[in-house]
């Protein structure tokens, strides 16, 4: 029984191995890149993997069972003095397959020509945790990864943006997909604020941000990963003046941002929902959202809070005080700058507009601070004058008078060309300057007088 047992579990194993080059449409030159990996990783020559391919493609399952008695004797031994020098080999340079492994030891003196079998060595290395699939995993994350979570409310809120359905969002009625940005605070799990936008850009972000901080207060720190819509000098200013620690997590690691990341595939359950609804807009779909959010998981008890307590409760309950910053200080942090150039009519363009600068600002490059949720007032700033609110141009039926350019602009009446006169001094200097010209007829007569 045991010898059965043994021998299923050894051919699963030669399936697993074989799986990737079991696909019907794999042509020879992906074959054979995929058999050199296999046979690396697992330390067996390419003439075994053959063997295992033809006895599986022959006999199936069955064909890849180890033939003969004896399964359950141990393997050979491998002196413990020897197995840690294959162990420190492996662990210099951990993509060093079996036979490299064996090959060093053999070159060094330390066994024999074919003393070693790869199966045995790869066996015992696994044993003590240094396959080679260990060591891609421990080279993969250096450490495994141990989880965190913050002892008190708003010390720590994750984000992240998750794709959601298709809706008639576009101005023609067109379908267009939306996505949710989500704030959750790290140690209660709680939702600081959800919501679907319309479109996937670094606005969407702060305004759930803002949102967020509005209803409960400013965090010590955020944790975002590394997309663009967060990696912003807009997101760099916004928490720099509230105070706030931007952090980012490292590069290629989905399982810093886990906390988040499971919500998410919570969210899909309601995805699920949703489409039974059928939303047409985008209205809609948040107030369902809301309703979802609300009393399918903000009140329901979370398994990561312990004492069946759900996030509402956990993040409502927490004695640490709650740190909120008036509206204006807030706005403030939250305007964006950009430069614009005023043209002849003394308007610049923003946002698909048009705002009325001043004549006086005409040719000049001025500041144009923003609210990004709402571009009807912009302040225009530039150096030497007092910032000042400008409103968008109303275009109307008729064209309106011209007008009028101010003092410093205006053509400055005068009686002579100051350009001429300058142009006729300087000629008069240079001919002044130059030596007259030899003439050939006075030289001429000059020679007749001295004969």
């Amino acid at each position: 029984m045991k010898d059965q047992k043994k021998a299923e579990a050894i051919a699963v194993e030669r399936v697993q191995l074989l799986s990737p080059l079991l696909s019907e449409d794999l042509d020879s030159a992906k074959a054979r890149q995929i058999k050199g990996q296999i046979c690396e990783q697992a330390g067996i020559s390419e003439r075994t993997l053959r063997r295992y391919l033809s006895q599986y493609r022959t006999d199936g399952f069955a064909g890849l069972k180890p033939k003969g008695k004896g399964l359950d004797k141990p393997s050979v031994a491998i002196a413990p003095h020897i197995l840690e020098q294959a162990i420190l080999l492996r662990r210099e340079v951990p993509g060093r397959s079996i036979a490299q492994l064996i090959q060093i030891l053999e070159w060094e003196g330390r066994v024999e020509p074919g003393q070693i079998k790869r199966s045995t060595l790869q066996e015992k290395l696994a044993e003590r945790g240094y396959s080679t699939r260990h060591m891609r995993m421990y080279a993969d994350s250096g450490v495994a990864t141990r989880r965190f979570q913050q002892k008190h409310r708003n010390r720590l809120w994750h984000s992240d943006i998750k794709f959601g359905p298709y809706l008639p969002v576009g101005p023609d009625g067109s379908k267009k997909q939306v996505y949710l940005v989500t704030f959750i605070d790290d140690a209660t799990r709680f939702v600081l604020h959800g919501e679907f936008y319309p479109t996937l850009d670094q606005i969407i972000v702060e305004d759930c941000l803002r949102q967020a901080i509005s209803k409960y207060g400013v965090p010590e720190a955020v944790y975002f990963d590394n997309g663009k819509q967060y990696r912003t000098k807009w997101m760099v200013r916004t928490c720099s003046k509230l105070g706030i620690r931007l952090l980012f997590a490292k590069p290629y690691s989905p399982e810093a941002t886990g906390k988040v990341e499971r919500f998410n595939r919570v969210v899909d359950s309601f995805l699920s929902e949703a489409a039974l609804e059928k939303p047409q807009t985008l209205d809609k779909l948040n107030a369902l959202f809301g309703v979802w959010l609300d009393e399918c998981y903000q009140n329901k008890d979370h398994s990561a809070l312990g004492d069946k307590i759900s996030p509402e409760t956990a993040y409502r309950s927490d004695k640490k005080p709650l740190r909120f910053l008036d509206p204006e200080t807030i706005a403030n942090a939250f305007l964006h700058c950009e430069e614009r150039k005023v043209d002849k009519a003394g308007c610049i363009s923003f946002a698909g507009n048009k705002y009325e600068v001043g004549l006086t600002f005409i040719g000049c490059k001025v500041d144009v601070i923003y609210d990004p949720a709402d571009t009807r007032e912009l302040t225009i700033e530039y150096k030497g004058h007092t910032p000042w609110t400008v409103k968008k141009l109303i275009i109307g039926e008729r064209t309106g008078t011209r007008p009028k350019l101010p003092e410093h602009l205006e053509l400055k009446p005068a009686n002579s060309s100051r350009l001429l006169s300058g142009a006729a001094r300087q000629s008069g200097k240079r001919k002044e300057q130059q030596a007259p010209a030899v003439s050939y007829r006075t030289v001429h007569k000059e020679a007749e007088r001295s004969v």
